[in-house]
């Protein structure tokens, strides 16, 4: 990770993807996006809880966190006081600062979220253009970045080792998709309703998307078809909704059902009642001769 800071509000972002020499702050100041040479500081913090710590700690005495001092591992630069701290650290562990990186905006604008209504700000993830919902969690994908986007997720999780995708959780825990009611959900950029489809027919997610404008993906979405697809694309088939000529077809043969269920006992009862009247007369016959 490679911060650095805005001169004017203090806004963090990490640059380390970022191949523009300048990025734009939120509050619209322009920022060199080349971090700041490395300052040789004391470690008096601890990088994990910012607990100040004696300059022979090996161990922080407030949150049992080690202290990491080889200069090898210390390459992440406070983008305030410039001091290195180690890789995984949450705060400077020279002057306490907290590392909290926003996201890099990128040449899109902020469009409303389908999903919750709150504004998304564009950013870039993986090279795609990408509108991203701080409250929900949710991604607008533009055009047909979408494909993209899910062979970047791809190549990702099988580049990874098995500590990288354990550390890696998904964006939001729990929710139980039987349980939820079905939404349509209106396209950020045209505000018409977005189509629901099963990805792959028959992996069980249900994205939502815009024939003109892009796709929109719920916060677990994406790591679920990545998932879906390392796995061999194997799911539960769906069973397949019927169109209109079938329902209708369907509703004819269920009256012609009830209409025969409905006369068919008359005609047989009306066959026995003969019967019967056939036999008495025959019985009447015999008798009388």
């Amino acid at each position: 990770m490679q911060l650095v800071a805005c001169s004017s509000c203090r806004t963090q972002y990490d640059v380390s993807q970022i191949d523009a020499k300048t990025i734009s702050c939120r509050c619209g100041e322009v920022i060199h996006s080349s971090p700041h040479a490395a300052v040789d500081a004391a470690i008096i913090r601890c990088g994990s809880c910012a607990a100040g710590v004696s300059a022979e700690a090996t161990a922080c005495e407030y949150c049992g966190s080690l202290i990491v001092r080889d200069a090898d591992e210390l390459s992440l630069i406070c983008p305030e006081c410039f001091a290195r701290s180690g890789d995984d650290s949450r705060f400077c562990t020279a002057c306490g600062l907290a590392f909290c990186p926003q996201p890099v905006r990128s040449d899109g604008h902020e469009l409303p979220c389908p999903s919750c209504s709150a504004l998304m700000p564009p950013r870039e993830i993986a090279g795609v253009a990408v509108n991203e919902c701080l409250s929900c969690h949710g991604l607008w994908v533009a055009g047909s970045g979408f494909d993209t986007l899910v062979s970047r997720a791809i190549e990702a999780r099988e580049s990874a080792t098995e500590a990288q995708r354990m550390a890696n959780k998904p964006r939001v825990t729990g929710s139980n998709p039987a349980v939820q009611q079905v939404r349509y959900r209106n396209c950020p950029e045209c505000d018409g309703h977005m189509q629901r489809r099963n990805y792959r027919k028959r992996s069980g997610i249900i994205i939502d998307s815009c024939s003109q404008h892009g796709t929109w993906l719920d916060a677990d979405e994406l790591e679920r078809i990545a998932g879906f697809i390392l796995s061999g694309g194997k799911g539960r088939e769906v069973q397949r909704v019927p169109d209109e000529k079938q329902i209708g077809e369907q509703q004819a043969a269920q009256a012609f059902a009830r209409i025969r269920a409905t006369h068919t006992p008359q005609r047989f009862e009306a066959r026995a009642q003969g019967g019967i009247v056939d036999s008495l007369l025959s019985l009447l016959t015999d008798v009388l001769r």
